[in-house]
This record gives structure tokens, C-alpha cells and sequence, in this order.
């Protein structure tokens, strides 16, 4: 074997660093708003190629294009009040991660087949443990610095496409995992393929019996059946947009302005029976608990519906200041608090602020508030059925919706303001991740937003109901209850630290041995 490993990589390094970077933006175009998911396929498969046979310092290089790329354009909504700096120091971060990730996956191509060089070795075992390494990258930075960043997940671009049901089985890491395995065993085929000479019988059959493995394992993967929960009647449900002025970095002309609106949205629905109320996160811009005037239009509000409110607004308790959701009942005022377990760093706190602040001190004091972490169950009980409440960001958080349907939880809401995202892909691409959310649960999701993309999700994924972005409405709609838990409620974490670890533990032992030979 050669000394130098450039020397039997597939593409020269100028090469892998254009198919990076074209991989980066290919991989965006799975996502909504394009929303062409056969296009992660094409970017994951691309830059493996892009790595195999690289030196180390040549792999991150390469990785950190292909992470720059995607996350630049991906997340490019992060511009829209905060400017430049923010946007690309959060994509510089999440490159690095995938940069360092890709580095671990070229040394699997250079390692693993060095151990295992049999057809067992090169087209089993490599594929799965580079698709382990991947998930592994995700999982870590999903949770690390400041609780992560666990937007982006490529199995994220697969809402609506044929491996949807999957999610009810396997959680969107093990739905990942699928995807860089399956990317990677057909990389490897197409590979055997071309280095193969097609003489005699027996050069002929190894890559058609490989070709056939990897179309048996599309297959099999596609003919999953779905996940059935149990359905547990219905709730009437009343979701409000109120299409106000939203945003956190708007300066509005009065306090209220956003309660005003989302109380006139509602009055439309009172004549329909609703058996609850959903307001999206930020409705009532007056706290009700300190404001007796909002708290008395609240009231009335609820009385007239006979029915309780969930509705977001800002708390502060003490000498701290929550995100939270309140269960507003009638007649009697809150009787539960949700606070906001996961608030955004950099953006709804500023975590180290003195050491941070000095490098852009505009923009973390545009930061105001200091948002407390909360403790509280995000689980409601609205007398006619339990609900789950996620603000907001806490739709990525997969130990917090295993968690809400483990505790009873029916029926999600999801509330959320994308007002400061205004007409860019950040409030689809959200609402992606709440269709997925309702495939991995077996529950339906109301996605409410003060601005859009708002709608109730049924438990299959199918769109019940939707309201056009920038648009006042409610949606009154009977919500099927579902209870039972999928296996990715079940097993969804220890899936992807078995995955993860696989791979880590495989790349580890295949180094020592590499070395030892």
C-alpha cells in the first residue's frame, strides 16, 4: 500500500473541494423551501467521494467547504435583523463540526479496508460505520456548546418523502443513520462496478450480486409498514395567527399590540364549539399574571368559548424572566405554567456574556433579556385531553417530545413566532420538523405561529389544515387523540448513541490494528 493516501483517492484535492462545495448546496435543496429530497442523497454520496482517500488535514479541509456551504445557505435567514456576524459565525462553528466529523470518516475509508479488506469488510461494515461517524458529528453538536444546534439533521429533508413512515420507528437519527448507510453501501457498489473487469462468470457476478444487495436494501427499507397509535377520540381544536407585529427586534407604538390582534383573530372561532384555545408563542405580549387588563380580555375571551386558552407570553417570577406557555382556564385564570426548558443562546440569553460581549457589543445588546432555563412539565391537562406544549426551538429537542409522549401527552402543540425570520425558508424549513415530529410521536401537531407557517399536522404527517403566512385566521378543526408509544419514543436516544458509538468504536479498533500491521 501506498505511503501517501492522496495517491489513491478517487478525485485530485482541487476536485473534492468543488464537489464539497456543490455538495453543500445540493444538500440545502433537499430542505424546504425547495424541498427536493432526493437531493441529500446526491449531496451525502458526493462528499464521501470527496473524502475517500484523503490525508487528515485534506479531509477537514474538505469537510469544512462541504459544512460552509450548506450552512451558509441553509441558515441564511439568520440575517434578516442580526446582519452578517451572527449568521456566519453560527454556520463557521457548525463547519468545523462537520469538518472534524469528515476527518473521522476518511480515516474509516483508509482503515477499515487496511483490517477488513474483504468484500464483507468494504461493502458491510465500512458503510455502516461511516454512516455511525455521521450520526455521531450530528448528535454531538446537537448538544454541545450551550445545548447545540440541532437544526439541519439531513434526515430533516425528509418529511414528506417515501421514508417518512420510518421516522415512527427509528427517530430522525436512526432515519440519518439509514440514509448515509444506504448513500454509502451504493457509493461502494458503484465503485465495485467500475473497478470490476467484466471477465468470465465469476467478474461479472460480484458486482450484479452487489448491485442486487444494495436493491434488496432499498427495498427492504421502503416496504416498512407505519406505526399505528391508538386513536382516543378527538379535540376541537382553535389555532389563532394573528399575524401582528411580532418580532422580538420590532419596536412596536404600544404594549398589546400583539395580545389586540390575536384576540380579534379568535372571535371568529367562538361560535364553533372549540374544546381549546392554541395562541402561538408571544400572544400575549402583556403578561397576563402582572396585567389585570389582559388578563381580564383573556378571561372573556375564554369564557365566551367555554373552553381554555394556551397562549405564550413572557413571565417574570422573582428576579427571573421565562418563556413560557400558560394554561388559562375560565373562570379561574392560569392553573399551569410551561416554561421554556432549552432557551435559544445568543438569542434569547447570552450565555458568558462578559467574554462574549466585547466581541460584538451592538449585537449582544440587542439582547435585553435574560431568559431563564425552565423546570416545569411540558405537559397540560385540558380536562378533555392532555396535551404536550413545545415553544418554538424546543421542536428539535428530541429528549423533550420523547419525553412529552412518554407522560400521557394525546395531542402537541407547538407554538412559535417566526416574525423575525419574516418571508425566508426558517418557518417552513420549522414546519418540516413539526411533520416529522408527528411521525415520530404518533401524534398530531398544531403548529402556531404569530406570522406562519401555521398548521395542524395529523399523527400520518398529512396537512389537516393550514393558514397562508402573513395572514389573519384561525383554524377550527376536530384533532384525532392518539395514545401508545412508537419504538422511536422507546428507543430513539439509545439508537443513536448505539449507531454513534458503533462507528466511533470501530473507526478506534480499526486505527490500532492499522497501526499494529
Amino acid at each position: 500500500m501506498s505511503a501517501d493516501p492522496e495517491r489513491g483517492a478517487p478525485l485530485p484535492l482541487w476536485g473534492a473541494l468543488v464537489t464539497a462545495l456543490l455538495a453543500g448546496f445540493l444538500l440545502d435543496g433537499a430542505f424546504p423551501d425547495r424541498g427536493i429530497w432526493p437531493l441529500a442523497f446526491v449531496g451525502i454520496g458526493m462528499v464521501l467521494v470527496a473524502l475517500q482517500g484523503r490525508r487528515a488535514g485534506a479531509a477537514f479541509l474538505v469537510g469544512l467547504v462541504f459544512g460552509l456551504s450548506f450552512y451558509l445557505t441553509h441558515i441564511e435567514w439568520a440575517t434578516l435583523f442580526l446582519g452578517d456576524v451572527p449568521w456566519i459565525a453560527l454556520s463557521t462553528l457548525q463547519a468545523l463540526f462537520v469538518a472534524a466529523g469528515s476527518t473521522l470518516i476518511t480515516l474509516a475509508y483508509r482503515w477499515v479496508p487496511r483490517v477488513w479488506p474483504s468484500r464483507a469488510g468494504r461493502l458491510g461494515l465500512l458503510p455502516v460505520v461511516v454512516a455511525g461517524l455521521w450520526i455521531a458529528d450530528e448528535g454531538i453538536r446537537s448538544v454541545w456548546p450551550y445545548g447545540g444546534f440541532s437544526w439541519a439533521r439531513v434526515a430533516m429533508s425528509q418529511a414528506e418523502s417515501p421514508l417518512r413512515d420510518l421516522f415512527a420507528w427509528f427517530g430522525i437519527s436512526g432515519v440519518g443513520f439509514l440514509m448515509v448507510w444506504l448513500t454509502a453501501f451504493a457509493v461502494a457498489v458503484l465503485q465495485a462496478f467500475l473497478a470490476t473487469p467484466l471477465r468470465g462468470a465469476m467478474g461479472a457476478r460480484r458486482p450484479v450480486m452487489s448491485a442486487l444487495a444494495l436493491g434488496i436494501a432499498v427495498a427492504a427499507t421502503l416496504a416498512v409498514p407505519a406505526w399505528q397509535t391508538a386513536v382516543d377520540g378527538t379535540l376541537r381544536v382553535a389555532a389563532v395567527q394573528g399575524n401582528t407585529r411580532s418580532g422580538y427586534f420590532d419596536q412596536r407604538d404600544y404594549q398589546g399590540e400583539i395580545l389586540d390582534g390575536h384576540l380579534a383573530a379568535t372571535l371568529p372561532a367562538l361560535d364553533d364549539d372549540p374544546d381549546v384555545i392554541v395562541w402561538p408563542e408571544g400572544a400575549a405580549d402583556l403578561d397576563p399574571l402582572e396585567s389585570r387588563s389582559a388578563a381580564e380580555a383573556i378571561d372573556l375571551i375564554s369564557e365566551a368559548a367555554d373552553a381554555p386558552v394556551v397562549l405564550g407570553t413572557i413571565t417574570e417570577r422573582g428576579d427571573d424572566v421565562f418563556n413560557s406557555s400558560l394554561l388559562w382556564q375560565p373562570g379561574e385564570g392560569v392553573t399551569d405554567i410551561y416554561d421554556k426548558r432549552h432557551p435559544v443562546p445568543f438569542g434569547e440569553y447570552v450565555p458568558d456574556r462578559e467574554f462574549w460581549e466585547p466581541f460584538a457589543p451592538d449585537l449582544i445588546g440587542l439582547i435585553g433579556r435574560e431568559y431563564t432555563p425552565g423546570t416545569t412539565s411540558p405537559i397540560f391537562d385540558l380536562g378533555d385531553a392532555v396535551a404536550a406544549v413545545n415553544i418554538c426551538f424546543d421542536i428539535v429537542d428530541d429528549a423533550l417530545l420523547r419525553e412529552s409522549a412518554r407522560d400521557g401527552a394525546q395531542i402537541i402543540f407547538a407554538q412559535t413566532n417566526n416574525a423575525d425570520f419574516g418571508r425566508t425558508d426558517e418557518s417552513v424549513q420549522q414546519l418540516a420538523i413539526a411533520r416529522i415530529r408527528a411521525l415520530e410521536t404518533g401524534r398530531a401537531v398544531v403548529n402556531i405561529s404569530t406570522v406562519g407557517s401555521s398548521a395542524i399536522i395529523g399523527a400520518d404527517g398529512s396537512t389537516v389544515d393550514a393558514i397562508p403566512a402573513y395572514t389573519t385566521g384561525v383554524m377550527v378543526d376536530d384533532v384525532e387523540l392518539r395514545s401508545g408509544l412508537t419504538p422511536a419514543v422507546l428507543l430513539g436516544g439509545q439508537l443513536e448513541l448505539l449507531v454513534g458509538g458503533f462507528g466511533l468504536l470501530v473507526l478506534a479498533g480499526a486505527g490500532i490494528l492499522s497501526r499494529r500491521r
